[in-house]
């Protein structure tokens, strides 16, 4: 596929780069090997029109900034970035604007690096959506260059950004996802009122079965969540995470005040739980799991009905429940069951040695799903901890 002669020519132009101190940034000298954080007067001095390329986990209230951009959301934030280096390494290299303390426009990127599938730029790994933050007219298509410029210097095989944004020259999507909505911003009655009576009559049936729900933040908690996380991602065919990453969610996001997992239980034993992730007035449904021993329980339903109450309360005004593969019609049904509203959630893919933007696969189901899901457990979850780092 060849590119079109708007991404051409903006690829060529000269685009300046601050590092994490002031200087530009070239391929001798990538983001994050600078020795000292930044000071204030680096990142709001009289070079503050250019871009830069920071590293927000050196940058002491970047969460704070991130406020300061009408479109932030948790998964630009420092919570999240962390959880993604802690993890699997990868390091954080975010193009961005500053005026004064003000964020203009931010393309948060991690360079995934693997002697496996070799060196990338993707922005952001392991998120459903993480869009650019805009700004005023060319900002967006700035940011997109420096990107580019930064990512042919490293050596990127390739860069993905993971949005719907439009301002990329010459950007085709890649693969397409659907993507689902709550308004919160409704009294509870009105929003229990817009599930389709089948979810209110299992909400209804699971609280009359007696099942409890727990609200937690805890490692305790998170090991709980993994367990269960298992036991889903077997029945599907999907290895799970390894537990590290869900440890470090715990400690860099849940730990923090930006997420919480609620549990429904049945006596002692979880039968089902979810994660959510929350900044400002947006909150994302992360993760879902559960016992499939009890899905007569309807705990799936009960478990989601009280993270869209609690996000409510947090303030939140929307709800995002990811993204779902254009094949999983199942799970497409389930969340607009409970009143979202579908989207369109478009992926982009530049290739850097065909200099073009590439086509991908949705590989959500086929043989080595089967084959996975005859894994013993110990081997499944090794699979997971083998696997993960290498991909994104």
């Amino acid at each position: 596929m060849l590119r079109t002669a708007a991404f051409r020519q903006a690829s060529l132009g000269r685009v300046r780069v601050e590092g994490l101190a002031g200087q530009t940034l070239d391929a001798s000298m990538p983001a994050g090997r600078v020795g000292n954080p930044p000071s204030a007067e680096a990142i709001n001095g009289t070079a503050q029109q250019r871009i830069r390329a920071l590293d927000p986990l050196r940058i002491p209230g970047w969460d704070a900034l991130v406020a300061t951009h009408r479109e932030g959301t948790f998964f630009h934030g420092r919570g999240w970035a962390s959880v993604l280096h802690d993890t699997y390494g990868h390091r954080p290299i975010y193009f961005c604007r500053v005026r004064g303390a003000r964020l203009e426009g931010l393309l948060p990127v991690m360079e995934v690096s693997s002697p496996w599938t070799g060196r990338r730029g993707v922005s952001l790994p392991f998120t459903d959506l993480c869009g650019l933050l805009p700004g005023e007219d060319g900002l967006a298509r700035s940011l997109y260059e420096a990107a580019v410029r930064h990512g042919r210097d490293r050596g990127w095989a390739y860069l993905e950004c993971r949005n719907n944004d439009h301002a990329w020259p010459g950007a085709e999507a890649s693969l397409a996802f659907r993507g689902h909505v709550i308004d919160l911003q409704r009294p509870e009655g009105d929003l229990f009122g817009s599930f389709a009576p089948s979810v209110r009559r299992s909400i209804r049936k699971a609280q009359d079965a007696g099942l409890g729900i727990q609200f937690a933040a805890s490692p305790e908690a998170a090991r709980e969540f993994y367990a269960l996380h298992c036991l889903s991602r077997k029945r599907h065919g999907v290895p799970p995470q390894p537990f590290r990453y869900f440890e470090n969610i715990a400690r860099r996001v849940l730990a923090e005040g930006s997420g919480f997992i609620v549990s429904a239980r049945m006596g002692e034993r979880t039968v089902a739980a979810a994660v959510f992730f929350h900044a400002g007035r947006r909150a994302f449904y992360k993760f879902g799991a559960s016992d499939y021993a009890y899905q007569h329980l309807r705990a799936n339903n009960l478990v989601m009905w009280e993270g869209i109450r609690r996000c409510a309360k947090l303030g939140c005004a929307s709800l995002h429940l990811g993204r779902t593969s254009m094949s999983n019609e199942g799970l497409n049904q389930f969340k607009l069951r409970f009143g979202a509203q579908e989207e369109s959630i478009e992926y982009c893919r530049y290739d850097f040695k065909r200099q073009a933007f590439a086509k991908s696969v949705d590989r959500a189901d086929g043989w080595v799903n089967r084959v996975f899901r005859l894994l013993p457990s110990p081997l499944f979850r090794l699979a997971g901890q083998v696997l993960y780092p290498h991909l994104s």
